[in-house]
């Protein structure tokens, strides 16, 4: 065989290997700055008004968090809320596609639990 050319078990190995971009695309969601604490809060919550969620997340800012909701929001993982009352009232709770996040969180909870001082 010629140098440098990779046999099929070699090939498929390396494939394999790679990040899949679904799958980075979700780490990178879930994992950026807050997001996960909004979704753990957000899953044991249910609706939850700004300032209930601001309250639940310590040291979080309310320009921070306006920013993650309007991501999530667009995403699909939030439903935001407003009432036809006065004053207006605004809730935020998770979708069904943000629920589905639920084992997975759960997981990485459990993880953390184990393995996090």
């Amino acid at each position: 065989m010629k140098a440098g050319t990779a046999t099929s078990d070699e090939a498929a190995s390396e494939a394999e290997c790679r990040c899949c971009p679904r799958y980075h695309e979700a780490v990178e969601l879930v994992g950026k700055r807050w997001t996960g604490a909004i979704l753990y809060v957000l899953l044991h919550g249910g609706r939850m008004r700004f300032t209930e969620i601001a309250n639940s997340v310590e040291d979080l800012s309310d320009r921070l968090l306006s920013e993650r909701m309007k991501e999530l929001e667009a995403r699909g993982i939030v439903q935001r809320h407003v009432s036809d009352t006065t004053p207006t009232k605004v809730c935020y709770e998770l979708t069904p596609k943000g629920r589905e996040l639920a084992p997975a969180l759960g997981e990485l909870k459990t993880w953390a639990d184990r393995w996090l001082d």
